[in-house]
């Protein structure tokens, strides 16, 4: 199973729709709260360690090795012991002459040890065990593909996190800087140049600000909860989440990328662990059906030989050898070859899936990078063309050429400009770890 990033994630939907307040003042991308503790890379190893998905997944490895280690088995010999008590009445008993001849006692007792090796199955047991390990191995891998996926995980609400806690203090810039307008505007009614008209005009927009801020407050109460949920913690617990969030472009060699996402990427080893599994499966059914040749020891004691006293009980040996030849099995062995075929191209198939999906994913994450590195320039030249235009707004009102919600429009759009700016740094962040995934770079 991909798993694959969203940039559409509520979080990001939902704020890319409340970008109607303003804000003049610049808000840094700074450090979260002093009281956190968990950086980027505690988080994702907390999220790792805590998870139990993948000690579910390293039981199956453990059951996966004990099969193995029992298919392995197959190459030894089998011993066993045996212990009997028969009766038998009535016994036969031929007269002689003056004497009777008993054939057998009454009471049959008869204790053995039985050593059974198998010398030769024309590598029947063989193909079980690479089979037997084609599995373990598999199950080894999925191990690497749940901790990737948990990782990015870990870091998109890590991310999250930061971003919407960033948001709110944009928000909160723009309220402040809502409410000191209301002031300014009071004011100016109590000194008669303007009309209660403006101070409600601007009350409106704090109102629409700060229910703003109740929608990114929910949307960061849920990435919370999703961050307690990763790290099995209580979602009454507060995330202890600190961290920079800032823009940091890097140069992207795609070729590289596609290279080693080739070479790197656990689904193309497990694609190849399924291809050598399903291989692994027609060789046992190749051989299921050949002869194999057993030897047979066996030791005791037991009474009832005849000669020199039917009650003694002696020590005895037995060894032969066996040959197991299939004759005819219903055509069985015919419809197991062929299925495993079946399986082998269905591998294959897959293989080559996952590796075209692969290369998508290579290119989906450098076309979001670049993307986000557009849309961050784009919104440094709003924020510019922005604030210009802010400052000629006050002017014009100043001198009473202008409106306030000239002025209050103004600062709607350097708000969107910085939220603009903020989501395409959070997008490019996400960007370099889907990048990272998509290689098979580890993040942890």
């Amino acid at each position: 199973m991909l798993f694959r990033p969203h940039y559409s994630v509520p979080l990001l939907t939902t704020l890319g729709l409340l970008l109607g307040g303003a804000v003049h003042a610049q808000v840094p991308i700074a450090a979260a709260t002093a009281g956190d503790s968990l950086t980027l890379d505690t988080t994702v190893r907390a999220v790792l360690d805590a998870n139990p998905a993948i000690n579910a997944l390293q039981e199956e490895v453990n059951q996966a090795q004990s099969r193995l280690d029992e298919t392995r088995t197959y190459l030894k010999p089998v011993v066993d012991g045996t212990a009997s008590y028969t009766r038998i009445d009535p016994v036969v008993k031929i007269p002689l002459g003056d004497a009777t001849f008993q054939l057998a006692p009454a009471n049959n007792y008869d204790t053995h040890v039985t050593a059974r090796y198998t010398v030769l199955d024309f590598g029947r047991a063989n193909a079980a065990i690479n089979a037997a390990k084609s599995r373990a191995l598999t199950a080894a891998d999925q191990i690497n593909v749940t901790r990737r996926d948990l990782a990015y995980a870990a870091a998109q609400s890590y991310y999250s996190i930061l971003f919407a806690r960033e948001a709110i203090r944009v928000q909160d810039a723009q309220i402040a800087s809502l409410r000191q307008h209301q002031r300014e505007m009071e004011k100016r009614v109590e000194g008669g140049v303007s009309t209660n008209f403006d101070v409600t005009t601007t009350q409106v927009r704090i109102a629409q600000a700060q229910d703003r801020k109740i929608d990114l407050q929910s949307q960061l109460r849920n990435q919370e909860i999703q961050l307690a949920r990763l790290l099995h913690r209580p979602e009454s617990a507060a995330t202890p989440v600190r961290g920079r969030f800032e823009y940091n472009p890097q140069s992207v060699d795609v070729a590289a990328a596609l290279t080693r996402a080739a070479e790197n990427r656990p689904e193309v080893k497990l694609a190849k662990d399924a291809e050598e599994t399903a291989a692994s499966q027609l060789r046992v059914a190749e051989t299921s059906n050949k002869p194999t040749l057993n030897l047979v020891a066996q030791a005791g004691g037991k009474n009832g030989y005849i000669v020199p006293n039917l009650e003694r009980f002696r020590f005895n040996t037995v060894a032969g050898a066996q040959l197991s030849i299939p004759i005819y099995d219903g055509d069985r062995n015919k419809y197991q070859r062929a299925t495993a075929q079946s399986a082998i191209k269905g591998a294959q198939a897959r293989t080559q899936d996952t590796q075209e999906q692969i290369r998508a994913d290579v290119l989906q994450a450098v076309n979001n990078m670049q993307t986000s590195t557009a849309r961050y320039d784009n919104s440094q030249v709003q924020i510019a063309q922005a604030t210009d235009a802010l400052t000629r707004a006050k002017a014009r009102y100043r001198y009473g050429v202008g409106s306030n919600l000239d002025v209050l429009d103004a600062e709607t759009q350097l708000a969107q400009s910085r939220l603009s700016r903020l989501q395409s740094i959070y997008n490019y962040t996400l960007g370099q770890y889907q990048l990272r995934r998509a290689t098979g770079e580890q993040i942890w």
